[in-house]
């Protein structure tokens, strides 16, 4: 009896696998709100940045009118934008701070000790606690008969029996918003750097305890230089966070007192969204400065990481 021989079934010149009609039919919904709530936005907001276009165009049907430079040259010559670029470049100052403490704490947690689970779970509890939850904590804190008054008074910090609340001061309301800030996002870093840390072979810690190194001379010499990956993600995250800084300031002072919390981002939301101009091409030209921003820090990231790093070109 002849067996019949197996049928091959040869794909077609030209003819697309069928992996990738799989994979791309997967992957589909997905781009499809990237293109529709990013990268769509990105585009169009860009370019408004370089036309005329306000909330009275829009209600008319206008078309926006291209005006090359003009919404630049008026942001970079109003001195509230000034004003709120150099404070957000000010709260960049709750990076470094941020990044070692992060680091300090996930060391810490990074042990098997019993509740040690407990305790990374309060720690990152901030971070999914609403911002408006948050900032009513942190308004009864800072009030003059808040916590912190009653916590430096106690100390022999604090002269005086009123004390003075510190989000309507023009010297410490900007560094009050820093320390919510820094409440809100050190869980999130610490769960980075948790991830990093335990993702170092322990071989190699264990070598470097038999060539008779030191906890601390391990932590500098092989631990730190093995996180360089996951220090320059957390650096950069904290940076772009921290110069695009809104909601904390939005809810917890407006910008006030006297304009000493008024951040960039804040100016874009002005322009966009309040006041009677509700000048969208101002606003996107703002914003693109505002990015621009981003990215050179981003860049100076990168290269600092390189050069402590000893790598070249």
């Amino acid at each position: 009896m002849k067996l019949a021989a197996p049928r091959v079934r040869v794909a077609r010149a030209g003819a697309i696998p069928r992996s990738w009609i799989v994979a791309y039919s997967l992957l589909f919904p997905a781009l499809l709100l990237l293109v529709v709530f990013t990268f769509y936005p990105v585009i169009y907001g860009s370019y408004l940045g370089f036309t005329h276009y306000t909330a009275i165009d829009f209600a008319h049907g206008r078309s926006p009118r291209w005006n090359d430079l003009h919404n630049f040259s008026r942001v970079f010559s109003d001195s509230l934008f000034q004003t709120g670029l150099i404070n957000s470049l000010k709260y960049l100052a709750v990076v470094p701070a941020l990044q070692v403490a992060s680091l300090a704490v996930a060391v810490l947690v990074n042990r098997k000790l019993p509740g040690m689970t407990f305790f990374r779970a309060s720690f990152y509890v901030p971070v999914i606690t609403s911002i408006s939850l948050a900032a009513v904590m942190w308004s009864w804190i800072y009030q003059r008969s808040g916590s912190l008054n009653w916590a430096l008074r106690l100390l022999h910090l604090l002269a005086g029996g009123q004390g003075f609340n510190w989000l309507t001061n023009t010297g410490t309301a900007l560094w009050a918003i820093m320390l919510v800030t820094f409440w809100r996002g050190f869980g999130y870093y610490m769960v980075l750097y948790l991830a990093g840390l335990q993702s170092i072979p322990k071989e190699i810690d264990e070598a470097a305890q038999l060539d008779g190194a030191s906890s601390w001379q391990i932590f500098w010499r092989v631990t730190v230089p093995l996180m360089k990956p996951t220090t320059l993600l957390c650096t950069l995250l904290s940076t772009l966070a921290a110069i695009r800084v809104l909601e904390e300031i939005l809810v917890l002072t407006g910008g006030g007192p006297l304009h000493s919390t008024y951040t960039a981002l804040m100016y874009v939301y002005h322009k966009a969204f309040q006041g009677f101009s509700f000048n969208f091409g101002e606003a996107s030209a703002a914003g693109l400065i505002v990015a621009v921003v981003g990215v050179i820090l981003s860049v100076l990231n990168f290269r600092l990481m390189r050069e402590s790093s000893g790598v070249k070109g």
